[in-house]
């Protein structure tokens, strides 16, 4: 328990609320958004703090479970509190590296386990138009190839992290390599941001502007790949289907 006379954390770090605006537009609206995530965030850790903190790396611990799981759960945000709290003397960072590394390689292999009980005869048996047997052996072809490759940029790669561990689990890629390689990914990723929100705490900002900023770069690249998957096999269906 944290002694009454221990001054809380400053808030020197903490985004501002902003003005309302009358209309936004939609990146604007998404960004307003976050923002007040972060404000949620960090007012659900410091209150945290009248409890230990003991009860602020397991929040961590969680939060990056499910945000590999449920993308939209903004885990990294937990994350860059995290460092921002380790900054100000209130949590040790490292330890925040390891309870954020221990959620979200968790997380991987749980799904990871998903894939592999389900087996791969089932999504055969299936043969889903999206997902069919063929892509499955091109799937399984290309992960003896690049897998490596894939596992260890898979944290970058938002929203298709639990994708690429369930093919992992359904291709019965290695478990030694899926956990070696998403590990090797997952101490990439959270170093940097743990680095940044600790360096740069002062200026905690700066740190959600780049954020943003890449998370809108990154969805549109994604949310576009996926089009171009449906309409190419929609065509190839139709194809398929003219020919018979």
């Amino acid at each position: 328990m944290i002694s009454p006379s221990r001054p809380r954390p400053t808030n020197r770090w903490v985004l501002s609320d902003g003005k309302r605006g009358l209309r936004l537009s939609p990146h604007l609206y998404c960004i307003r958004i976050m923002e007040q995530s972060f404000n949620l965030i960090n007012d659900f850790l410091q209150k945290l703090f009248a409890y230990g903190p003991f009860w602020i790396y397991l929040a961590l611990v969680g939060a990056s479970f499910i945000e590999n799981i449920f993308p939209p759960f903004p885990g990294d945000f937990f994350t860059i509190a995290g460092g921002a709290l380790a900054a100000a003397g209130w949590l040790n960072i490292f330890l925040v590296f390891g309870v954020v590394y221990l959620g979200g390689i968790g997380s991987t292999m749980v799904v990871y386990s998903l894939g592999t009980s389900l087996g791969r005869n089932y999504f055969i048996r299936k043969n889903y138009k999206y997902f069919s047997v063929e892509d499955i052996n091109r799937l399984e072809i290309w992960f003896a190839r690049k897998g490596a490759i894939l596992l260890i940029f898979s944290r970058f790669i938002v929203g298709a992290r639990a994708a690429i561990a369930l093919v992992c689990g359904i291709g019965q890629y290695s478990p030694t390599k899926t956990f070696a390689f998403s590990s090797i990914s997952f101490w990439i990723f959270n170093g940097l941001l743990l680095f940044s929100s600790y360096i740069f705490v002062v200026n905690f900002d700066t740190i959600a502007h780049y954020y943003h900023l890449y998370e809108k770069i990154a969805w549109p690249i994604i949310i576009t790949a996926i089009l171009v998957f449906i309409i190419l096999k929609i065509k190839k269906i139709r194809n398929n289907g003219k020919k018979t």
